[in-house]
């Protein structure tokens, strides 16, 4: 089979709500790591044969195919395409799914993969919000189609991450643990210098340079204690959950006759890539499932991956997950996830795929897995081997 190589991968630094990248538009965020993804592999830009990027909440400054609209913002050809998807949560790791596979189809040699999202600036579920005018409040409680098949139950991540804390056992006090570490976590990579390689600093409009993730917090168990939660007598509080926040994110992914022809050093190679989905309802289980799944097509064990980034959409996700398939704490998020880092929903999957790439070189790990789980009860699964 034919093999899909990441030669690079960078991100913007991820700014807080209503913070750094607050007042960016959002081609303008996406087009940064963009040229800096071409800046830094060197390849021609007109040899790109697309440029596939996530997005959630196409509306406003999100809208009209805003990968198209990014790569032009960059300066970059005008003759390269780009095209803007949308699977929630796990948009732009899809980006780098739809890449490798255009790589490994022959039918494409240089794909550009990545997301962006302005959280700060559209907020989320806009575009659900905004549908009201039309008469249509959600994607789902007005369908016959879905209420004979679902019934009359709301469809929420908030529910669906209070039903895993209960289905698993997972208490208050667990996730809240949890949160503790991955902040702990995170503010030790910074104060490590270990994103330092992986970002691309952002020159902003008072001439200042925003080059630090802004939303790990110096919070304790007892901050998280007395934080109410989102349902009365619930164990999910704001404490335990992703935080909102803006970044875009960029990988290059090229066929080993383009590494050839642009004397291009790949940094992984895609091992595996799959996708899965599960109840709708429970939403946020379907990692579990993908990751066995995907274990089982790579004729793998959970023993032979080095680190796992698994997005922290809620503490609850994933330690149920861990419970599920076995995958160690001490391999997973090393340097914190969305609780302490954030979740800028369209640059996620390209986000977290950066960090463990530069993880795996630093720590000199051998294979890394990457899963989220996505709106509609799904989750992709990538397995990358460091070269």
């Amino acid at each position: 089979m034919a093999e899909a190589y990441i030669i690079d991968a960078v991100r913007t630094p991820v700014g807080k709500r209503g913070g750094a990248l607050a007042g960016m538009h959002s081609a303008d965020l996406g087009a940064h790591s963009l040229s800096a993804l071409i800046r830094r592999t060197g390849v021609d830009p007109g040899a790109v044969d697309d440029v596939i990027m996530g997005c959630c909440d196409t509306i406003g400054s999100q809208a009209g195919d805003v990968a198209r609209t990014a790569w032009l913002v960059a300066g970059l050809p005008d003759h390269v395409p780009g095209v803007t998807i949308d699977r929630q949560c796990g948009s732009s790791q899809q980006a780098v799914h739809f890449a490798a596979q255009g790589v490994m189809s022959g039918t494409q040699d240089l794909v550009v993969a990545g997301g962006l999202q302005n959280m700060s600036a559209i907020p989320i579920s806009a575009a659900m919000i905004v549908a009201d005018q039309y008469g249509f409040t959600t994607p789902f409680a007005q369908s016959p189609g879905w209420a004979k098949r679902y019934g009359d139950v709301e469809v929420s991540q908030f529910n669906s991450a209070q039903m895993i804390a209960e289905k698993w056992d997972i208490s208050r006090e667990e996730m809240e643990q949890f949160a503790l570490t991955s902040h702990e976590r995170a503010r030790a990579a910074i104060a490590e210098g270990r994103f330092a390689h992986e970002i691309e600093p952002v020159t902003l409009t008072d001439g200042s340079v925003f080059d630090t993730d802004q939303c790990p917090r110096d919070t304790s168990l007892e901050k998280m204690a007395g934080l109410q939660p989102l349902q009365p007598g619930g164990r999910i509080t704001a404490g335990v959950a992703s935080q909102i926040c803006d970044a875009s994110s960029a990988l290059l992914i090229a066929s080993e006759q383009a590494v050839k022809d642009h004397g291009l050093t790949p940094r992984a190679r895609i091992h595996h890539l799959s996708v899965r989905g599960d109840d709708p309802i429970w939403m946020l289980t379907g990692p579990i499932t993908a990751t066995k799944h995907a274990l089982a097509k790579a004729g793998m064990s959970i023993d032979d991956i080095d680190l796992f980034e698994c997005n922290e959409a809620f503490a609850s996700v994933v330690l149920a997950w861990s419970k599920e398939t076995g995958a160690p704490l001490d391999k997973v998020n090393v340097n914190g996830g969305g609780i302490a880092l954030g979740h800028p929903i369209g640059a996620t999957g390209a986000r977290l795929m950066t960090t463990l790439l530069n993880e795996l070189e630093r720590t000199g790990g051998r294979f890394g897995l990457q899963t989220m789980c996505e709106g509609g009860g799904q989750a992709n699964v990538t397995i990358i081997e460091r070269m």
